[in-house]
Order: C-alpha cells, then structure tokens, then sequence
C-alpha cells in the first residue's frame, strides 16, 4: 500500500508505524496556502477549519500516488466523526481511487476496529505488529518529551533560533530510529543538543508560563495556528499545550486497566462547566483551564476553529471559568481567512497585560 495520514504535528510518529509494518509511506506535504485553497474550494462550505486542510493535505497526497488514508474518527455532536467519510467520498467524486482506513476507539466498534488493524498489518504477523506498535510508542513518548522541554526553555536562548534549529535536529535523529538500540542513541543525541543551547538567566518571578487549549488539531499544528508557540517564546514566555500525541494515545488507545492518565484529571477538573462529553475536545479545554491555574500559569491562550460546535460551547463558560480562578483567557479563532497581524497585535498586548500584572503595575 502507498499510505498517508493527515499533517499534524510532528508526522515522523505515523511515518514510522506504518513504515516499519513495511508500507510505502507517503508524508503529505507541510499545510501551505495551496493546501489550504484545495481544501477550501472542495469541502462543504459549513465545514470547520481542520476538515478543509486535511481535505487539502488528502487531495495533495493523492496527487504524489496515494491508494490508502490512515485517520482517526470523532464521537458525541462534533461533526468529526463524519469528516473522515465525507472525506473518502469527495475523493471519490473527484476522480481518487483511495481507501480511507478511519479508526474510532475500540470500544465503540470493537469488530471494525480490528477489521482496520487487520488490514494495516498486512501480510505480518502479530508480533510483528505488536513489536512495532510498542517500538512507536516509547519512540513518541520520547519525543514528546523534548517537544515541552524546547518550549520551556525557548524564551531564554542567548542565540535567536538556536531551539529551532535544535528541535528540527532531534525530531531528525528520531526519524533515523528503527529499532531500541538507535532509540536510544538517539534519545542520548537529544539530550546532548539540549544541553549545548546557550540559555540566559532570569529570575522565576519575571518567568511566564502560558498554557495552550482547544480544538486538538489547531493546537498541536503549527503550520495552521501562527506558529504559536514559537511566537509565544519569542514573547518571552514559556508554553506547554493541553495536547500532546502520546498523551492522546495513552487517554483514548491503552485500556484503562493500564494506566491512569492526567487527562482523567483534568476531565474532573471540567465536570463543574461541562458535565457531559459532548464531542471534541470541549470538556478538556475547561478542565486544562482549571489545571494550568493549578499549576501556576500565568495565562491561557484558547485556540478554536471558526463555528467548532463544542469550542463554542467551551468559549462561552470561559470568562466564568477566568473569573473564578484570576487566570486571564484570550481566544483566538481560526480560520481560512485569519489575519495573522491582527492576533499577533492581540496575542502582544495579552502578554504585555499578563507581564504588567505580574510585575504589579496594575490588574488584568
């Protein structure tokens, strides 16, 4: 199979899965102004803002040779869970012969989703499988990590860029990883390029520390959210997501017999605002709220596809939620005609308050 997967954040995890299962992979392109255009003028014009790119990046893909897409599907009112249908059958309509493989949780319908695992396995056998499943997973947990170390420590390199450089490295060296012994070595080589960064010194009580919420696909892809991150520490400001892949797998894939996650938490942290799940990530963008003030954020960014159902939910308790625990919010919604400059006025100026509350000049 000639496979791809949708863009969003840091795409060696899916690559290595399906490669070490020993399928062609083709990585979509990066979403640019042309994925987005494709995407527009195909999807229905109600459709949010990640269905348009993914349908952009899809059409794309199809374009270098693709016959099979490996999604994931949604649950509760978010039209996510239709999107990965709709998707197949927009391709279809435009001429791609391409199977569309979408994975909902297992214990939603247990028989398609080993039907789907059967099919990504192929001809290897089970412990094949198992073994390069496994392999993925310590690979993306590693990651993950020097994902929150290299925006920790943003706001304070000496030398402008340096953690960019030093990210695009590391991510280089685990994409060279096959197997434990090059994992290793290639966690050991990202220790090494995190610590040759030159860092300035600052008192804790001049640190920020943003947290980033909402809509899962806008907050973990830079390409289509301003690159916030990068924005936010060149603002001086250290930044940590509410969504991270590995955490993502470990909430809704491992059985929960296995582990307790800190989204479990945060979903309690929720409950007071939104009682119910009632689709994407709605319930987690209260709670994470709640637990950044917990833990000593200084502020939030709410990040939202125009017209997302359960956002729009999440939008309207936030300044209750901002008010009963002194954390300052700022949403952002995003789109295909987001203007760039307007945020990062707006995004510069909920900085300079939060800087100005700290430091005492006055209350946000």
């Amino acid at each position: 199979m000639k496979v791809t997967f949708p863009y969003m954040g840091t795409v060696i995890i899916y690559k290595k899965l399906l490669e070490l299962l020993g399928h062609e992979v083709i990585v979509p392109p990066r979403p640019s102004q042309r994925t987005i255009d494709l995407g527009v003028k195909y999807s229905p014009e109600f459709a949010c803002f990640p269905f348009k790119v993914i349908m952009g990046s899809y059409i794309e893909a199809c374009e270098m040779g693709v016959d099979t897409i490996v999604t994931s599907g949604g649950h509760g009112p978010c039209r996510a869970g239709f999107y990965g249908e709709i998707h197949k059958r927009i391709l279809h309509r435009m001429g791609y012969d391409v199977d569309v493989i979408i994975f909902d949780a297992i214990n939603r319908d247990k028989d398609k989703f080993m039907e789907n695992v059967r099919k990504i396995k192929g001809k290897n056998s089970w412990i094949k499988l198992s073994k390069a499943v496994k392999f993925t997973y310590d690979l993306l947990k590693q990651i993950d990590v020097f994902d929150k170390e290299i925006h920790r420590i943003k706001p304070y390199e000496e030398v402008p860029g340096s953690t960019y450089k030093a990210w695009q490295e590391i991510q280089k060296e685990f994409d060279l990883a096959y197997d434990k012994k090059q994992l290793k070595k290639a966690v050991e080589r990202s220790r090494e390029i995190i610590n040759s960064i030159r860092l300035r010194k600052v008192d804790e009580r001049e640190k920020i520390r943003i947290g980033i919420v909402g809509e899962i696909f806008v907050v973990m892809e830079p390409s289509i959210n301003m690159e916030i991150e990068r924005i936010l520490g060149e603002l001086g400001c250290e930044v940590e997501r509410s969504q991270y892949l590995s955490e993502w797998v470990d909430f809704n894939l491992v059985p929960s017999f296995l582990k307790k996650t800190h989204e479990e938490e945060v979903l309690k942290k929720g409950e007071k605002y939104i009682e119910i799940i009632i689709g994407g990530h709605a319930k987690q963008t209260v709670g994470f709220i709640v637990d950044f003030k917990d833990r000593g954020f200084d502020g939030v960014i709410h990040l939202m596809p125009f017209a997302c159902l359960p956002e729009l939910v999440s939008q309207s308790i936030i300044p209750k939620i901002s008010k009963e625990h002194d954390i300052p919010v700022l949403t952002l919604s995003i789109d295909e005609q987001t203007g760039k400059a307007n945020n990062l006025t707006r995004i510069e100026a909920f900085i300079d308050l939060i800087r100005n509350k700290k430091l005492g000049k006055f209350v946000v």
